[in-house]
């Protein structure tokens, strides 16, 4: 079924359009990568063009969203008829690895000729990978401290007004 062209859009015009999506935290490069495919995909294979593709990393979520706490932000900047956003949030809708996605026209009437796309292949492939975040870092290395010092080697800090008691605390050891 042809989808009918608004009379408010320019002949020759598309509609400028911002998504961001969340993935689940434990969703792997690859799994990224392939969401990224697909929604790539749909708007260059309905006439769309993009513009932007960005990972914006693992964040803490303001609230629980499928019972995920975290989520992985990615960001879509797009030029596209309003059919290429019911068919991409229809796949973000039906995929696992997706928790939310919002999509928001910034523009209409863009000429798509005159928008350049900041997008090439390594844009696109920094999209696809995901920094682990801080948290993460700090349960990888076990809570030890980040300048690389060991328990072994370290160097007591005392506070000042306490020197007499570290000194004792010496002594007794």
């Amino acid at each position: 079924m042809a989808r009918l062209e608004s009379l408010r859009d320019a002949p020759g015009t598309s509609r400028e359009y911002e998504t961001v999506y969340i993935l689940r935290p434990n969703t792997a490069n690859d799994g990224v990568a392939e969401v990224n495919t697909k929604v790539k995909g749909i708007i260059e294979g309905l006439g769309g063009k993009v513009l932007k593709v960005d990972n914006w990393g693992k964040r803490r979520l303001a609230y629980e969203v499928s019972k995920e706490r975290k989520g992985i932000y990615l960001y879509w900047r797009y030029l596209a008829s309003p059919g290429v956003v019911e068919e991409t949030e229809r796949n973000l809708r039906m995929l696992d690895h997706v928790i939310r996605y919002m999509t928001v026209k910034v523009d209409e009437n863009v000429v798509a000729d005159a928008r350049p796309s900041e997008l090439d292949e390594t844009s696109y492939e920094r999209a696809a990978s995901t920094a682990a975040d801080e948290e993460d870092l700090f349960l990888i290395r076990g809570g030890e401290p980040s300048d690389g010092s060991s328990d072994d080697d370290e160097d007591d800090y005392v506070a000042p007004g306490f020197e007499d008691d570290a000194a004792t605390k010496t002594e007794e050891s």
